[in-house]
């Protein structure tokens, strides 16, 4: 029997796209999604059954499946005095490295350390990265198995903390004996916005590129010194809006960036648990970012 083709956002109308994403990001709650939702809901298909539709399916979308020979990987928990304390994180590498290897920090969305971002971490592992996945959701038990619980417990966080808990993270990382001192950020959503915030708190950071990330406020912009690799969604005028700003600011200071718009794609189209993914456009965006890794961390 052929398998079940994936959904893509194709198969969406976008003004349910749009409220799907004011639903991951808080905007609305599950009832208000549903609500609205109904309209949606022909076909016999019910509204609780779209959002099934569009929330993340982690085992269709493995791309480094755990236990892979190629890499190592551990858990492991790192101080964050000026934080939470303590937080657990996610470590990858290399199986075999000859010599010290370029650090990466994985940030992951709005909903903690899932599978999916491990995931990413493996495969950077996989390109011959030190690769730490921190999961902001510690001080409240960890990520906690579900994308609603874990969308629930994040905004429970007091973000001032939260943002000296990746500052930390990123110290315990170049602090690594396998690291060759030089470290780059990743983030994704939330994440995105995460390495543009430590884009500016980090004068040491060799690279960031923020996935469909929140901008800094643009006197922040004269603080960056580590070149930038921006992606963004085609569609997607919640994060896109204040990028004209921003870029300004970065002009302004002599920030060396480089910014790309994937058409028609939505928030979210890396991830590929979820319909949202454009795999074109994800291909696209991650070879541009190992190929910038390589540049700025490898060199």
């Amino acid at each position: 029997m052929a398998p079940t083709p994936r959904l893509t956002a194709a198969d969406f109308d976008q003004e349910l796209l749009i409220l799907f994403d004011a639903y991951v990001h808080g905007d609305i709650d599950r009832r208000g999604f549903l609500d609205r939702a109904a309209k949606f809901a022909v076909g016999g298909l019910t509204a609780a059954g779209l959002l099934a539709a569009l929330s993340p399916d982690f085992a269709i979308a493995q791309v480094v499946p755990q236990g892979d020979p190629r890499i190592t990987t551990e858990r492991i928990e790192f101080d964050s005095p000026s934080g939470y304390g303590k937080v657990k994180a996610y470590l990858a590498k290399p199986a075999n490295a000859s010599g010290k290897l370029p650090a990466v920090l994985v940030v992951h969305e709005n909903r903690g350390l899932n599978p999916h971002i491990e995931d990413i971490a493996r495969r950077l592992a996989v390109d011959g990265y030190l690769a730490l996945a921190p999961d902001a959701l510690t001080p409240l038990g960890g990520y906690p198995g579900d994308e609603d619980k874990a969308r629930a417990l994040f905004a429970q966080l007091d973000q001032a903390k939260t943002r000296q808990d990746f500052i930390a993270a990123a110290g315990a990382l170049k602090a690594r004996p396998e690291g060759n001192g030089r470290m780059g950020v990743v983030g994704f959503c939330y994440g995105g916005g995460m390495a543009h915030i430590l884009s500016t708190q980090l004068p040491d950071l060799a690279a960031a590129v923020p996935f469909y990330g929140n901008h800094p406020p643009a006197e922040d912009a004269a603080k960056v010194k580590a070149p930038l690799l921006i992606h963004f969604a085609g569609v997607d005028e919640r994060i896109n809006a204040a990028w004209p700003a921003y870029e300004a600011a970065l002009k302004t200071a002599g920030v060396r960036y480089t910014a790309h718009q994937y058409a028609g794609t939505q928030h979210g189209f890396n991830n590929d648990t979820t319909p949202r993914f454009d795999a074109a456009a994800a291909k696209l965006a991650w070879d541009r970012t190992l190929a910038f890794f390589a540049q700025t961390l490898k060199a």
